[in-house]
């Protein structure tokens, strides 16, 4: 197995790195593993403690060796909002995987798109991550871009790399919301405590928010749109959590369940705006709120009436 390191993932342990891989396997076999000599970094043994750099590669064999790993091709629904020969545009539904991990290796995005397009995806970053250039959390839905060839996929991993496209959310946060415009610019890092959640820490990386309140809904929720203009892991989440206004209904930072049920957090990657690779053709699209947003707007709007 191939990784190669992107900005998601530089500056984290490489031991941390494999434990997500991994869910549900100990740190301790983790770090035995890397030891042993089982994971090399560009051809080089390294310490569990090692942090991973921006396009480091990260090679090793299957780490639970009494597990045969086979991803299998599913046909699984896709709603591909765009698309040309060179890449397509999902609408990813919230609930759904990006790519799969060790543990859980069906019923992800990479299931169906190897279904929907076999051969025809960038392998950049490794057979697990196959057309993946960019990924949204679990419970996050909306627009994702997939790459069908490795030129493509170096273009638009630059594109994102350089902040050469637009990429905007739709939200609602816990609470009300004071500003009705806002910046939030503070860096991001690996938690200390639980290293499946990110944090606001000064030796994180910049970060980058701007928020735009849309409706209030008295103190218990606001309506917001938000453009990232950097990338990094969970960075809406953290960046409004650390504000004191947690995306609606994220438990993992510290929203609580709200009145309205949902698969956890209610976020939506509702707009992209990029250029058509290899052309100066502008592509601009826009999604409907899904179910989810949908659901919770339609329960405080009512109540506001």
């Amino acid at each position: 197995m191939l990784l190669i390191i992107d900005e998601n993932s530089a500056n984290t342990r490489l031991d941390i790195f494999l434990s997500q891989l991994y869910d549900g396997i100990s740190r301790s076999k983790i770090q035995s593993a890397i030891k042993d000599g089982r994971v090399t970094i560009n051809g080089e043994n390294k310490k569990p403690s090692y942090t991973l750099k921006i396009d480091d590669r990260v090679e090793f064999e299957n780490l639970t060796p009494e597990k045969i790993i086979e991803l299998e091709a599913q046909d699984i629904p896709l709603e591909i909002v765009w698309e040309d020969e060179n890449m397509a545009v999902i609408n990813k539904p919230s609930g759904m995987l990006t790519h799969p991990t060790f543990i859980e290796t069906k019923d992800t995005l990479v299931n169906a798109l190897l279904y929907k397009y076999g051969d025809n995806l960038s392998d950049t970053n490794g057979e697990f991550r196959r057309g993946i250039v960019h990924r949204l959390d679990r419970n996050t839905s909306g627009l994702l871009m997939i790459a069908k060839n490795n030129k493509t996929h170096e273009y638009l991993a630059n594109m994102i790399k350089d902040h050469n496209l637009t990429k905007k959310y739709h939200a609602v946060l816990k609470g009300f919301y004071p500003n009705e415009n806002d910046i939030i610019s503070e860096p991001i890092g690996r938690n200390n405590v639980n290293p499946k959640k990110m944090a606001v820490r000064p030796d994180g990386r910049p970060s980058l928010t701007k928020l735009k309140v849309l409706e209030h809904f008295g103190n218990e929720a606001t309506y917001v749109e938000l453009e990232l203009v950097t990338g990094r892991t969970h960075q809406i989440r953290v960046h409004t959590s650390y504000k004191n206004h947690p995306v609606y209904n994220d438990t993992l930072y510290g929203a609580g369940e709200g009145k309205v049920k949902t698969q956890e957090q209610v976020l939506q990657s509702f707009y992209l705006k990029f250029a058509k690779p290899f052309s100066s053709e502008i592509i601009e699209l826009e999604i409907e709120p899904d179910e989810k947003l949908s659901k919770v707007l339609k329960y405080f709007r009512n109540r506001r009436a």
